[in-house]
């Protein structure tokens, strides 16, 4: 049988077994995460808050990310490797060829939720050139095929001879593999998933124990090859995405995770993206595979992370020289890269960790990573994008267009639509809410098919009410996720500490009577028989509280931070008194407000309040006056031009910087 019947056979196999959703199980594994996520496609998310950010990821950002990827060059690219068209390769790095199958996964994902024919035409029309760019055998990267004497020097100057240190010959092609199987799920058309099959049939057919042995230098192929194997069920996909792993290390560079092989790595070092992307890679051979050593080294990798190297924003990867981890406890503000990219990544390891755990700590960090160090990426109208997100500025900072590397604004795009598929998970007769969104869900528990409804204004209001709706009663656990910041848990571990502890506790009612419900791993457990119409209410107590690092992180000595629920806030120099930052204090005994503007930055809820200000009269005496303070959100700075801004506040006057009085 050749190699194109092959995957004909494949493909038809799979369709007996596929499921529509970026987050579902897409055939039966003997071993699999024993929590399974509810797949975005059966949440109809109604969100306030959520929901418009998805409508302008569908009409604004998707597009543009298409429209720059024709602009320089991208497409291009596959219409000359395909000889649809004469040039060179004229965009800037090898590894763009990733960024359009980034935007067709996103495409894939938003049409799911919005139907759209002339998207879907958009993506047949480029899916043909790029089926027109694979090479005979399988081979996918338009640069070499384009001119094969004359390659990129990233490339090196034949196949793989620069896989380790920086082609992206295998980088590329795992974000075509998930592209692919994402655009087979929302459309049903295997044109896309053929060219996927072709080219890791060639790979696989290169690579493994006792042929080449190399892997690649950035991680991210195991995720597409983990993807193909549960859409396809073919164990080869799953043994090559094990090898990628199992054979990095020892010996070779900590930027790229090589110094050890991943088992035995107990520390994050290196560029941050591909850590992650390594680490969630970890949690996924490790629940198919049952490898204990890989839960073992995730496990102590999260804490090391979460223990000395993230920001309160959620945001890692404090070092611009390699976009990665420094030594604990090293993260400076004005100067932190804290890539989107590495957010996101951070977002995909988080989920699968709970998937393996079942603990709310994990969505802990999700949640803070979301609302915070993920959403600032992306402006508020959905066409301006941060590449690192700093936690203070001098005004040197803006938010661009596009990026010569624009990795970040195609990660985004591909998250935001797939979103309402981290809000339900479903284990035996558990029922887990781990998000609080507006939405209505359909979900497959214990052999019946449940409804589940959230009306909520979350982050600004911290009632939540959960409406069950089942054609019969049915018995089973539903387990809320009860947020950290509510238990006087800034953070998880002691990296992040609140300055006082709240005497407030998160409340329930189940049909109007009060509940106390057992807490399991974070998660309020309810176990009753549920009938229609059932009605949960959650109370949640939202408090502004000031939060302190860790006596070790010194750059935050001596300051404090502002959190509203799962909100970190900054102030901006335009919305002060004296348009000025580093003249403020805020102590302890400062008395804020929460105050919410409809018409305020698509919506905002501001901090407001009376802050100490450091004043030079005009006699040249220095002085501390109270005077008007406000601030915003962190993910919505930078969105009204550039200018100063501070997440950490002085919380004595030596730290400031006195303004002064004309």
């Amino acid at each position: 049988m050749n190699d194109l019947a092959k995957n004909s056979l494949i493909i038809a196999l799979a369709m007996v077994f596929i499921t529509t959703g970026c987050c579902r199980e897409e055939t039966s594994k003997p071993n699999d995460y024993p929590i399974r996520p509810v797949a975005f496609t059966d949440v109809r998310l109604t969100d306030d808050f959520w929901y418009p950010r998805i409508v302008t990821n569908h009409r604004v950002t998707i597009p543009i990310a298409f429209q720059k990827s024709e602009e320089t060059g991208r497409i291009d690219n596959f219409r000359i490797a395909g000889e649809l068209k004469e040039g060179k390769f004229s965009s800037q790095y090898p590894f763009d060829d990733s960024d359009v199958f980034k935007n067709i996964e996103a495409a894939c994902y938003s049409m799911q939720i919005f139907p759209d024919p002339a998207m879907d035409a958009y993506l047949d029309t480029l899916i043909s050139y790029i089926t027109a760019a694979q090479e005979d055998d399988g081979y996918l990267y338009t640069n070499r095929t384009i001119d094969p004497l004359n390659p990129h020097d990233m490339a090196g100057p034949e196949r793989w001879s620069r896989i380790e240190e920086g082609s992206h010959e295998l980088y590329n092609v795992g974000h075509l593999y998930e592209a692919a199987v994402a655009h087979y799920q929302a459309t049903g058309k295997s044109s896309l998933l053929e060219v996927a099959l072709k080219n890791a049939n060639l790979i696989d057919s290169l690579f493994g124990w006792g042929k080449l042995e190399i892997v690649p230098g950035h991680q991210e192929i195991e995720i597409g090859l983990v993807k193909l194997y549960r859409v396809t069920g073919d164990e080869k996909y799953l043994t090559l995405a094990k090898f990628f792993l199992d054979r990095r290390g020892p010996g070779g560079s900590e930027y790229n995770q090589m110094h050890l092989r991943p088992a035995d790595q107990v520390e994050a070092v290196g560029h941050a993206v591909r850590a992650q992307y390594m680490y969630a890679a970890m949690a996924d051979i490790a629940a198919l595979t049952g490898d204990e050593a890989y839960l073992a080294a995730i496990g102590k990798l999260w804490n090391d992370v979460v223990s000395s190297k993230t920001y309160i924003t959620g945001g890692i990867g404090a070092v611009r020289n390699h976009e990665g981890f420094s030594d604990p406890y090293y993260l400076p503000n004005e100067e932190a890269y804290s890539e989107t990219c590495a957010a996101i990544a951070n977002a995909f390891w988080n989920h699968r960790m709970f998937l393996l755990s079942g603990e709310a700590r994990y969505f802990d960090v999700f949640e803070k990573v979301l609302y915070n160090g993920l959403l600032s990426g992306v402006s508020l109208s959905g066409d301006h994008f941060f590449y690192p997100n700093p936690l203070a500025s001098s005004g040197q900072h803006s938010r661009k267009e596009w990026f010569g590397c624009a990795c970040c604004p195609v990660n985004i795009t591909r998250f935001l639509p797939s979103l309402p598929g981290y809000i339900y998970a479903v284990k035996d007769d558990e029922l887990y809410v781990n998000l609080f969104m507006s939405n209505q869900a359909g979900i497959e528990l214990k052999g019946s098919k449940i409804g589940i409804e959230q009306a909520t204004g979350y982050p600004w209001d911290g009632k939540t009410l959960i409406t069950i709706n089942s054609a019969k009663p049915i018995t089973f656990n539903l387990m809320i996720r009860i947020p950290g910041w509510t238990k006087n848990e800034a953070f998880p571990g002691d990296l992040y500490q609140f300055t006082d502890t709240s005497s407030q506790s998160p409340a329930f009612m189940v049909n109007g009577i009060q509940m106390h419900p057992e807490i399991v791993n974070g998660y309020a457990s309810i176990k009753r028989s549920w009938r229609n119409d059932d009605k949960v209410i959650i109370e949640f107590p939202l408090e502004i509280r000031k939060v302190m690092a860790h006596p070790m992180v010194k750059t935050d000595s001596g300051l404090l931070a502002l959190q509203y629920g799962p909100l970190i806030y900054c102030a901006e120099q335009v919305d002060q008194a004296y348009h000025a930052i580093s003249n403020i204090m805020i102590d302890s005994d400062l008395q804020i407000d929460f105050h919410f503007y409809d018409d305020f930055l698509g919506g905002i809820g501001t901090l407001e309040g009376k802050a100490g200000i450091t004043l030079i009269q005009p006699n040249g005496t220095v002085q501390i006056e109270p005077g008007p303070f406000c601030a915003i959100p962190y993910y919505a700075w930078a969105n009204r031009g550039a200018g100063e801004m501070r997440v950490w506040f002085p919380e004595n006057k030596e730290l400031m910087v006195p303004y002064k009085l004309e």
